[in-house]
């Protein structure tokens, strides 16, 4: 089959890598509108449950892809300056570039071409050369806005504010950590992705962002302002810049999935909030499944793509299901920050409705323990509907 794949991310090269191991006899083309060796962002962390995934589909590969992850078997909540610690949940982090040197290397090594610099002007053209176009091009998908009608996307603008840092302070555990400040309140999303380094992203409503006057500043000034709220976790380390512009959470969703002989994957597809740390996981999840339907009906593209959304719809689902909660529960902290921080770590561990008490239990016998001991009428509560 002629396979052509729009975006050089982790699931359009994650796809193309299946299918060509897969079939060898695919002919498989990606093209990538940005220059080599270019990305935006800083790391990727992927939980214990996603790399399960990755390593049963192509365990070869998986040796490769994780060899240079730094990991953690727990996370860490500050609160008010008090650290509590979760154990039992397990991270395993990269740099974003460097896992797409290593995806790219893969497919370049099994036969996959890939044009960078070379930006799709007409989708509806290549649709006509290939038996299949695979859109894996981001969020903001110009293949999907071209077909708008037929995929009849939707978005939800969210309201609090983010920019991507990285530092040089390095963060073992995926760390949260909520500084208050004569502005507002200010929340870190933080972990170590390499050797040297970790991801900052820092988190504020729009009014503290306003308060601070974030809303006129500078890039640089936001980086500068943002390294002073949160020197007392940072040490001498600033945070450090990277197109670091401030943005608000867009929750993309689309009703169809696929289009003819063009099927939308990864964040072209839909996006999962950050704050539950799968997006990346998510795309290559996706790639799994349509090489899946690709492998099962490898001669009628309808069934392929019908395969895939019948697997995938419903965990996508329940991501921005559990994504939107989350979203809420951050929306909402400020009124929170009074309780001990024991009570907030257990209540931030069931924002999403999906975790349960026994889940928790499981995980960390000794965080539920105290919290039973401390809170012996509130435990058995079902998860909160955020």
């Amino acid at each position: 089959m002629k396979i052509a794949v729009i975006g050089a991310g982790p699931a359009g090269l994650y796809f193309s890598l299946l299918a060509k191991k897969h079939n060898p006899e695919h002919d498989i083309h990606v093209y990538e509108q940005n220059p080599r060796g270019a990305t935006y962002g800083w790391g990727v962390v992927f939980s214990d449950v996603g790399l399960a995934a990755l390593r049963e589909a192509d365990p070869e590969f998986f040796d490769d892809f994780v060899a240079h992850h730094e990991r953690c078997d727990y996370m860490e909540i500050i609160h008010r300056g008090t650290r509590v610690q979760i154990q039992g949940n397990h991270f395993s982090r990269t740099a974003r570039i460097d896992m797409l040197r290593v995806l790219e290397k893969a497919c370049l090594e099994a036969g996959i071409v890939i044009s960078y610099e070379h930006r799709v002007e007409d989708v509806e053209r290549l649709a006509l050369e290939s038996d299949m176009v695979v859109a894996a091009d981001g969020s903001n998908s110009a293949t999907r806005t071209q077909y708008a009608s037929h995929f009849k996307l939707s978005f939800e603008h969210r309201r609090n504010k983010f920019a991507w840092y990285g530092t040089r302070q390095r963060f073992h555990p995926v760390s949260l950590i909520f500084r208050e400040s004569e502005h507002g309140l200010f929340i870190a999303h933080s972990y170590q992705y390499s050797k040297d380094l970790s991801t900052f992203l820092v988190e504020v409503d729009p009014e503290t962002w306003k308060r601070a006057s974030l809303d006129t500043a500078t890039e640089a000034e936001s980086c500068g302002f943002c390294t002073k709220i949160f020197s007392p976790d940072l040490g001498s380390n600033a945070l450090l810049t990277n197109r670091s512009l401030w943005f608000e959470a867009k929750i993309v969703r689309n009703e169809h999935w696929s289009y003819r002989n063009i099927v939308l994957l990864g964040d072209a597809l839909r996006t999962v909030h950050f704050s539950l740390g799968s997006g990346t996981r998510m795309a290559m999840q996706d790639a799994i499944a349509l090489q899946r339907g690709l492998a099962r009906h490898p001669a009628d593209v309808r069934k392929v793509f019908a395969a895939f959304e019948s697997e995938r719809r419903p965990a996508s689902s329940s991501f921005q299901t559990a994504a939107a909660r989350s979203l809420d529960w951050y929306e909402n902290v400020a009124s929170k920050m009074d309780m001990d921080p024991l009570a907030f770590a257990y209540d931030y561990m069931r924002r999403t409705g999906q975790v349960t008490h026994d889940d928790l239990a499981r995980r960390d016998p000794a965080f539920t323990a105290a919290y039973e001991l401390a809170y012996p009428h509130e435990y058995t509560k079902q998860p909160a509907a955020y």
